[in-house]
């Protein structure tokens, strides 16, 4: 990677579930919550948060998917890899090993939205309890209307998401705005 970009821009209506994802001179469709876009997210609300969010960690299904070198912090995904979603537990908004008690993420899905999937810097540290979790930017899965919503998240095609992989760093931010 030569000239990673420093900001990944995401613009939507406040109130739908689609955006535009504009990396370097190029511009992507993107999945966003039902909920569209939101200023004081709740957990379960289905909206995406607005603001700027580093990209944190890379997780991947090694068994699905082959990346090229990135400059990401990766971590591989196994079958015990989960995210709590519960704010009531000590490890709301952190990975957590399966099986675990409390509500939580499974990383290692059927579909392939977590085939790869970047941990966005949105209520880590601290995480403030039912501000909402897990909010990654993800595989999008597609219908005959196009991208389906996600929980939150941002979500991109593969081809998509392999050519922003190519244009990111660990510096690199995910700005989400309304239009």
């Amino acid at each position: 990677m030569v000239n990673p970009v420093s900001h990944l821009i995401v613009k939507a209506r406040e109130r739908e579930a689609c955006g535009i994802l504009a990396c370097g001179e190029h511009d992507f469709p993107c999945a966003l919550g039902p909920a569209g876009l939101t200023e004081t997210k709740v957990e379960g609300d289905g909206a995406t948060p607005i603001g700027a969010f580093r990209l944190v960690r890379l997780y991947y299904r090694a068994d699905r998917v082959v990346l090229p070198d990135l400059d990401l912090p990766t971590s591989i995904i196994s079958p015990k890899d989960g995210w709590c979603d519960d704010p009531k537990h000590a490890a709301y908004n952190s990975p957590v090993a399966l099986p675990f008690g409390a509500s939580h993420e499974t990383l290692w899905r059927d579909d392939h939205a977590y085939d790869i999937c970047i941990v966005l810097d949105y209520n880590l540290t601290p995480a403030i309890p039912g501000r909402g979790s897990a909010i990654f930017f993800h595989l999008a899965k597609s219908s005959e209307e196009g991208l389906k919503p996600t929980e939150g998240c941002v979500a991109l095609e593969e081809d998509a998401m392999r050519k922003v992989l190519a244009q990111v760093n660990e510096k690199t931010v995910m700005v989400i705005q309304p239009e």
